[in-house]
């Protein structure tokens, strides 16, 4: 199974897939209840849908090679993707805020709640499978866009169970406004998710430096293969997708051969490559005298 979902572009795939059979399912799930909060769950399954369609686009435009138009590569695509499913999100809240209000101000009483709530119980388990797929994906595979995905299937799981525990309590009291409060507290659910999203997304676009962990890693790693070298520094990184961009400066011995000098880069770059996956290595060699004695001390 995991080599079954071990692109980018099959996730996607599955999740458009999954999107199609949960949004039947809820959709069954509020005809058979004329519940708000059951049609406002199924609101937010059709942008599961649309994002999944989005993710779709953009895994497949970041898997692009670089050429003379995007010289550094598509990467970015898929921050760009991540942005625009916060943005469905969000139009979804309104839509959802709206019909709560509508729910509230006119109640009506559930339609077979039980078999309803089960049906959406049985949306809510694939979407719980799915999710937990996609966010071990997207984390293995440094996709943002598959990552983001999976992110917001786990507010739609959390969010779908609150449904079906309020509805209990509708059913069971015959408080019929409390099924438009429901839908109102998913519409906050999904509005603080999208949120969430847009801002993780704007750190991708911005340039942000991998986590402090791998920076570490990197550091060492380039300590350990510079044998020959005097000093690192200067040293850069920055994510986009699933690639590390690092660059940094390496200072040489004023004696060294230009061929000793690329030497000592190759090693230090395949190092890199083994310790970062996706990682591409840019290194300026400069002549002892650059020194600034600071950065990384070669051992």
């Amino acid at each position: 199974m995991s080599q079954l979902f071990a692109s980018p572009t099959r996730l996607a795939v599955g999740s458009l897939v999954v999107g199609i059979v949960v949004l039947g399912l809820k959709y069954l799930a509020f005809r058979l209840t004329g519940s708000v909060a059951l049609y406002s769950d199924a609101l937010e399954s059709i942008v599961n849908i649309v994002t999944a369609v989005t993710a779709l686009v953009a895994v497949r435009l970041a898997a692009r090679p670089a050429d003379a138009t995007l010289p550094y590569g598509y990467h970015k695509a898929e921050y760009f993707s991540a942005v625009i499913e916060g943005a469905f999100i969000i139009v979804a809240a309104v839509l959802i805020f709206e019909q709560a209000w509508q729910g509230f101000l006119n109640p009506a009483p559930l339609n077979a709640p039980f078999e309803g709530m089960a049906v959406n119980l049985l949306a809510t388990a694939l979407n719980a499978v799915w999710c937990m797929v996609l966010i071990r994906a997207g984390r293995k595979l440094s996709s943002p866009a598959i990552a983001a995905d999976g992110q917001h299937l786990l507010t739609d799981v959390v969010s779908s169970l609150g449904v079906v525990a309020g509805l209990v309590v509708v059913a069971l009291t015959g408080w019929a406004q409390l099924d438009a409060v429901i839908a109102a507290l998913v519409g906050v659910n999904i509005l603080w998710s999208g949120g969430r999203l847009v801002l993780s997304s704007v750190g991708g676009l911005m340039d942000v430096a991998p986590p402090k962990e791998e920076l570490a890693v990197i550091r060492e790693t380039i300590q350990t293969h510079a044998e020959g070298a005097l000093e690192a520094h200067d040293i850069r990184t920055r994510r986009a997708g699933q690639v590390t961009f690092i660059d940094f400066h390496l200072v040489v011995p004023g004696a060294m051969s230009v061929e000793g000098a690329h030497a000592i880069c190759d090693r230090i770059e395949a190092a890199l490559r083994t310790v970062v996956e996706g990682a591409q290595v840019t290194i300026h060699v400069e002549p002892e005298d650059k020194a600034k004695h600071s950065g990384i001390v070669v051992l």
